[in-house]
């Protein structure tokens, strides 16, 4: 079997990835990226074929001791040494090289009656574009399985809606997938299982049929962008086709009733085995004047703490919230919410995005909890915001996994009594006034007697 040479491995142009942007009334919107690769080995027979749409969120520790995140993406130039179908037990591999130091692969390994792949995802801080500001430098390497769970061999593995993996610091979200490695004589099969977020509400696509087009290793490439090109040597074939599929079926998020209160959720973020934040809280987004509820029980919370600067990332199916609590240089020193980031994945009317850092909301001092039990509104951009419910948060200085003492907002019904006891003060001052006029008048009368 022959693999890739870097020579062939090299694409003009932007052949391998498609960079999707969508503005969406003034709010940044994420990047995403249509990927669609066949693996063929020397006998011109597909081992692996893979069809996804991805993104990939890293959030990494600044020199001032804060957490910011970035988008790692794919650059008009990638390699594709190391790729190959290798051997019957180890095989197939799709590895992707790009950038200054930069790789994403994934290989897969089969049992008697399951496969699985495995990523492995390096990126470098010495980047200086994507990490200007990065405490640690160097190659940072995380490793995660994908598919979630093994699935059955001959089958194709599809996942509409948004799956993602975590690891570390690390968020790899997925959508559209069809994926199926070890293809018994090179062709997809007619047998198909779905990812979880996929069991009930997601329709299943149609798997496009596979092609054998050369007699040596060779890797496809569809994008999103109109242009055909190829590339040829004696070693190997890479060619790029690129269309767009129309009749692609998609899945989109079910969207709560605007009158409805969001359920109250517990989350956590650990610092090894120890607890390090707690958060209580409701939340409802308002994104481009469509209100959708954050469900505790599909919500996944994640992060990190530090001294100066926590997270929390609370990721529900195709949205994802970015909590960055930060401490006050002041004498007594006090924590607050210092930036809110926002991510809805959407594959029908594009992926938004809005963020803003220069908040400040949720004060309280350090070793202490904030709480608020009236509802808050959170404005992030003009066209979104977060609607909060009882909420109780502690980033930092968190004890045996328990909120500490609680400092609360002002109360709402402490501000509906302010105008009636106004008025009750205005109308005392009234008769106070009235009486005293009266006093001073029988005074001015009683000057004059008859004679």
């Amino acid at each position: 079997m022959q693999t890739l040479s870097s020579a062939a491995g090299r694409l003009p142009g932007p052949l391998f990835c498609a960079l999707v942007l969508f503005l969406l009334e003034g709010s940044v919107v994420y990047q995403a990226y249509a990927v669609d690769v066949e693996v063929k080995d020397a006998s011109n027979e597909t081992c692996l074929f893979g069809k996804w749409i991805m993104n990939i969120s890293i959030t990494y520790e600044t020199e001032h001791n804060e957490y910011k995140n970035t988008v790692l993406t794919f650059p008009e130039h990638v390699r594709y040494d190391g790729s190959s179908c290798d051997n019957e037990i180890s095989g197939p591999v799709l590895a992707i090289e790009f950038g200054e130091g930069h790789s994403w692969n994934i290989s897969f390994t089969k049992t008697s009656d399951t496969y699985q792949g495995i990523i492995s995802f390096t990126y470098n801080t010495n980047d200086t574009t994507l990490f200007p500001d990065a405490k640690m430098k160097g190659l940072i390497t995380t490793s995660t399985n994908y598919p979630l769970h093994p699935v059955d061999l001959d089958t194709v593995f599809i996942c509409q809606n948004v799956d993602f993996v975590e690891s570390g610091s690390v968020i790899q979200n997925f959508q559209n997938v069809i994926l199926e490695a070890f293809l018994p004589s090179g062709n997809l099969s007619n047998q198909k299982t779905v990812c979880d977020k996929d069991a009930v509400v997601t329709p299943e696509p149609d798997v496009p049929h596979t092609t054998s087009t050369s007699t040596s290793t060779s890797i496809t490439n569809t994008t999103s962008i109109t242009n055909t090109a190829s590339i040829t040597n004696t070693a190997s074939i890479i060619t790029n086709d690129t269309t767009v599929e129309a009749n692609t079926t998609f899945s989109s998020r079910s969207i709560s009733q605007p009158d409805e209160i969001p359920a109250t959720g517990t989350y956590s973020v650990k610092n090894g085995t120890e607890i390090c934040l707690l958060a209580n809280m409701g939340l409802q987004l308002n994104m481009t004047k469509t209100l959708m509820n954050i469900n505790p029980n599909t919500t996944i919370a994640s992060g990190n703490c530090g001294n100066r600067s926590s997270v929390l990332t609370l990721t529900d199916t195709s949205i994802v919230l970015d909590f960055t609590f930060a401490v006050k240089n002041t004498s007594i020193e006090r924590f607050y919410l210092k930036a809110v980031d926002v991510t809805v994945m959407n594959p029908v009317n594009g992926t938004q995005y809005a963020a803003s850092d220069n908040l400040d909301f949720w004060e309280a001092s350090l070793g202490n909890s904030y709480m608020c039990r009236k509802k808050e509104n959170l404005v992030v951009t003009p066209s979104c915001s977060l609607n909060v419910f009882n909420l109780r948060i502690q980033p930092f200085q968190v004890q045996n996994g328990e909120f500490s003492i609680a400092e609360e907002c002002p109360s709402s019904d402490f501000l509906f009594i302010i105008p009636i006891v106004v008025g009750v003060f205005i109308g005392l001052l009234i008769v106070f006034v009235f009486v005293f006029y009266m006093i001073g008048r029988r005074k001015s009368d009683s000057g004059y007697q008859a004679v």
